[in-house]
């Protein structure tokens, strides 16, 4: 599993791997009948329901989680400003080379991954935009 999945596991928001596959699998080609002349009229609708699929992921409400998770703390952690605190909240490894590897993943640009500090604000951001991406709902001010 990569790192940021396990970021979005531990919010609720991971999706099965088993049921991503099969829905890219059965598009390009692989129609559960053999049958050529059903290929054709089945295919199309099987493309549609495909692509709506992830689409229609249940929206987590991502502020909400990560206060509870913070009351239940007994460090105070700023999660809104620190990636650190966030991956801490999370109870995700949040060393220097967890969060190099984080943001090598991510694809942080090389001028970031040589200062912590600029990599750490990149990171902050980008996780939080991606977990937007992937069905968090994450208020615009956290995402600038």
């Amino acid at each position: 599993m990569s790192f940021f999945g396990r970021i979005l596991e531990k919010l609720g928001m991971r999706k099965p791997e088993a049921a991503s596959r099969s829905s890219q699998g059965t598009p390009a080609g692989r129609p559960p009948s053999g049958a050529p002349s059903q290929q054709s009229a089945p295919q199309p609708r099987a493309q549609a329901p495909s692509a709506a699929s992830p689409t229609p992921v249940a929206m987590v409400d991502v502020v909400s989680h990560l206060e509870k998770l913070a009351a239940q703390n007994p460090q105070d952690l700023n999660w809104k400003t620190s990636i650190v605190d966030l991956l801490k909240l999370l109870d995700i490894d949040s060393s220097l080379e967890a969060r190099k590897e984080l943001a090598a993943e991510l694809g942080a640009p090389p001028a970031v991954m040589g200062e912590s500090a600029k990599m750490n604000m990149w990171l902050h951001r980008t996780v939080l935009q991606q977990i937007a991406a992937n069905g968090g709902n994450v208020p615009k001010e956290l995402l600038d």
